[in-house]
Parts: structure tokens; C-alpha cells; sequence
């Protein structure tokens, strides 16, 4: 059975379980009914405003990782390939990294008002750390022997930093950024 089939049938077990619970409990208030609830989602579905609020909440996700990868990404890059830029910049961010989510909320009201901007902030907070952390383990791991075969070609100044350690640091960047678009939906509300 392929991995759809299974999802398929996992989710026809969950309905179906749903459906004879509720049934078994029979008092809406504790256990609501499964045919009630996809009647709503269904209704739902057909509201132009909920595709808008959607159209919304995609718009804060995206433009808040986007955010967090562009100042996340060179930090991490930066402070994965020197070890001077890592002991001047790491106590810092490991610092800010500690303060709870919830604790910036009162601050970027203030800073940025109602509406978008403060949920932005949130989100790209999150993911510059996410994305940030993901690129400076990539950024770590890159062996020895990649450097000194792009010096031993006659690579100097920047060549190294171009040709070693910005495309083996793509595979951070990418998992920095899933785990970013993960937890900005839990930052968004």
C-alpha cells in the first residue's frame, strides 16, 4: 500500500471512530458530531472570508520566514565559517534565543502597532534562530578536505567561501526553513 493509501485509510479509521464515539457519548456539548463538523467545514470552505483570512495568515508566514532567512542565513554562514565571528556573536544570540516567544508580543505592539507587523516579527524572530542554527551546524560539517581542494585549484579570497561553503550550506538553509514554516503557524495566532 503506498504512503496515500495508507493516510486515506488511517483518516477513514479516525472518521469512522469519531462517528460511533459520538454516537456512543450522544451529547454534543462533550463529544460533537463528525458528520456536524465536516458540514461546517464544508459551509466554510464555500465563505470568501475565510479564504481571505487564509490568504492573510499565508501572507504573515511568508513574509516572517522570508525575513528570518535573510538575516538568519548570513549570520549562520558567517558564524559556521569563523570562529572569531562564532565567540563574538554567540552569546548574543544565544541570549535572545532564550526569551519565550510570548515575551516579544508586548514589545512588538509597541514597536509596530496593530496588524501585520507584529505577528511578522514574531514569526521572523523564530525562523532567524530556526534558520540561523540549521546553517551553522551545515556550515561546521563541511570537511577539511573541501577547502583544501579548492585551494589546492588555486582558489583565494572569497573563491572558498563561494564555492564550499555557500552550496554545502544550502542543506541548513532548506532545513532551517521547514522547521521555521512549522513553528510560524504556531506563532501566528
Amino acid at each position: 500500500m503506498s504512503y496515500y493509501g495508507g493516510f486515506l485509510l488511517s483518516l477513514l479509521g479516525i472518521i469512522v471512530l469519531w462517528y460511533l464515539a459520538a454516537h456512543w457519548v450522544d451529547d454534543t456539548f462533550k463529544f460533537p458530531m463528525i458528520e456536524k463538523i465536516l458540514g461546517k467545514m464544508g459551509y466554510a470552505l464555500g465563505d470568501l472570508y475565510v479564504w481571505r483570512s487564509i490568504a492573510i495568515t499565508m501572507r504573515r508566514v511568508t513574509v516572517g520566514v522570508f525575513w528570518g532567512a535573510v538575516i538568519g542565513f548570513p549570520l549562520g554562514v558567517a558564524m559556521g565559517f569563523s570562529k572569531l565571528i562564532m565567540y563574538t556573536i554567540a552569546p548574543f544570540i544565544n541570549s535572545l534565543r532564550q526569551i519565550p516567544t510570548m515575551s516579544w508580543v508586548p514589545l512588538a505592539v509597541v514597536w509596530f502597532g496593530l496588524g501585520d507587523g507584529p505577528t511578522i516579527f514574531i514569526i521572523a524572530i523564530q525562523a532567524t534562530f530556526n534558520v540561523l542554527l540549521a546553517t551553522v551546524s551545515s556550515v561546521q560539517e563541511i570537511s577539511p578536505d573541501y577547502y583544501h581542494a579548492v585551494r589546492s585549484m588555486g582558489a583565494r579570497g572569497f573563491a572558498p567561501i563561494t564555492d564550499v561553503v555557500f552550496p554545502s550550506s544550502m542543506a541548513g538553509l532548506i532545513t532551517g526553513l521547514r522547521v521555521s514554516i512549522g513553528s510560524a503557524w504556531g506563532a501566528v495566532v
